[in-house]
């Protein structure tokens, strides 16, 4: 992808260059013959002024005379005058090649400009013009100038385009390989996450569906039905498969997320009311670990747009992980403060855990990201998931809530001390 990405800059930036380049030749070759041209008609004005002033006294004087004495004043470098008579004979000429005027071009009523190239001479600019002078046609006037102040330029100056469209073309692809790689240093780093939470998504889903199949086939594998133990077995089933359904949900929230597509409701909530719902919630089961749980007041007025539901599962996520992995006799509490310096409302919950050590909090909101502490029991290991989920998604999902309400989520913690999880949402 990235030669791809390089290759098409190049491709499009010579096609630019090329298009350019065209124009500025034709451009300066079209400049180049103007110029030609107008000194081609500086010329015939002066000789038409100097015939017309000879022969305001006598026309049937002898012209071609008065046309060499006139003609031979013009200072015109490189030109040629070729004096024609009214039936095409040449009569005065700087140029000992010139030929009588043909058929066609005695038939002209106006000058006609015209680029000749001969066989082994210089191509010409040539420019013939009929005298007219009171009405009567005194001969055909040609004036010709050399075509290499033209070739010249446009020869040279097609070697510099051709030689600085391919040097810039080359330069824009090396650029283009560096930017390229720039561009693709995100998409290589998501995919290097999608590798990663794929393989963890199919080591999370692996395990509850070996599960499933190890009780099913012990179910079909008993000779004689015992309908106690068939029940147990189907009990087993049917919690892990909620565990599993759980699971598919999250993962779908979050691809959502991932995608741009929330899909949540909007409505004026109270912040205060949910915080007291999730703490109601959670009250049985830190009074049976013997926890302190305190909660904010009902009554405050914290009003907030979003999701009544998320935002409920963001703070049980939150509330759930603190009591799960804060030991005996330890507190959680949640604290709300509105900050009116930046129209915002924060909510904290602190707990008395086990604590994070500080070089593992960047990994926290992770997803299936687990912080595996030492010198601890597996039950009262401190990681990343909800304690009700147990697949490393919990505090996921709390981030990219809190994201979708346009708000932030950060962690502090201490080992030893607890930890404090900071969300501030826009009232």
């Amino acid at each position: 992808m990235r030669r791809r990405l390089a290759l098409w800059y190049a491709i499009v930036t010579a096609i630019l260059l090329i298009v350019f380049a065209t124009g500025f030749y034709l451009y300066v070759q079209s400049t180049l013959i103007d110029r030609i041209d107008d000194t081609i008609d500086h010329v015939a004005e002066v000789i038409e002024r100097s015939l017309i002033r000879s022969n305001l006294i006598d026309l049937e004087s002898d012209f071609s005379h008065n046309f060499s004495a006139n003609a031979q004043e013009i200072d015109a470098d490189h030109i040629d005058i070729d004096w024609f008579s009214p039936r095409g004979e040449i009569l005065w000429t700087t140029n000992g090649n010139s030929d009588s005027l043909q058929q066609r071009e005695r038939e002209i009523l106006q000058p006609v400009y015209r680029t000749v190239h001969l066989s082994e001479a210089e191509p010409l600019r040539q420019m013939t013009e009929p005298i007219v002078i009171n009405g009567k046609l005194l001969g055909y006037l040609r004036i010709s100038h050399p075509w290499f102040e033209v070739t010249k330029p446009v020869k040279q100056l097609f070697l510099d385009l051709a030689v600085g469209t391919t040097l810039m073309v080359g330069v824009v692809l090396l650029c283009g390989w560096w930017l390229a790689g720039i561009a693709m240093e995100p998409v290589r780093e998501s995919y290097q996450r999608l590798k990663q939470f794929t393989a963890d998504a199919s080591h999370e889903l692996r395990n509850p569906i070996a599960v499933i199949q190890t009780n099913v086939q012990v179910a079909l594998s008993d000779p004689s039905p015992d309908l106690e133990f068939q029940k147990s077995q189907l009990e087993t089933i049917e919690r892990i498969t909620r565990r599993l359904g759980r699971l598919i949900e999250d993962l779908l929230f979050l691809a959502r997320h991932d995608g741009g597509i929330t899909n949540q409701k909007r409505e004026t909530c109270n912040l205060s009311q949910i915080l007291y719902e999730v703490g109601e919630e959670q009250q049985a089961i830190a009074q049976q670990k013997q926890i302190m749980l305190e909660l904010p007041s009902e009554d405050a007025n914290l009003l907030i747009s979003g999701d009544r539901d998320r935002l409920g599962r963001l703070f049980t996520n939150l509330v759930s992980n603190a009591i799960a992995y804060t030991p005996k006799g330890g507190k959680v509490e949640i604290v709300t403060q509105p900050l009116h310096s930046t129209n915002q409302v924060q909510v904290q919950v602190r707990d008395t855990g086990i604590g994070i050590p500080e070089t593992e909090l960047s990994q926290i909101f992770e997803r299936f990201y687990r912080y595996q502490p030492q010198k601890s029991s597996k039950s009262s290991s401190k990681s990343g998931n909800s304690a009700t989920s147990e697949s490393g998604l919990g505090l996921a999902i709390a981030k990219a809530i809190a994201e979708s309400h346009q708000g932030q989520i950060k962690v502090e913690s201490k080992v030893g001390q607890g930890t404090t999880f900071t969300v501030n949402l826009p009232i």
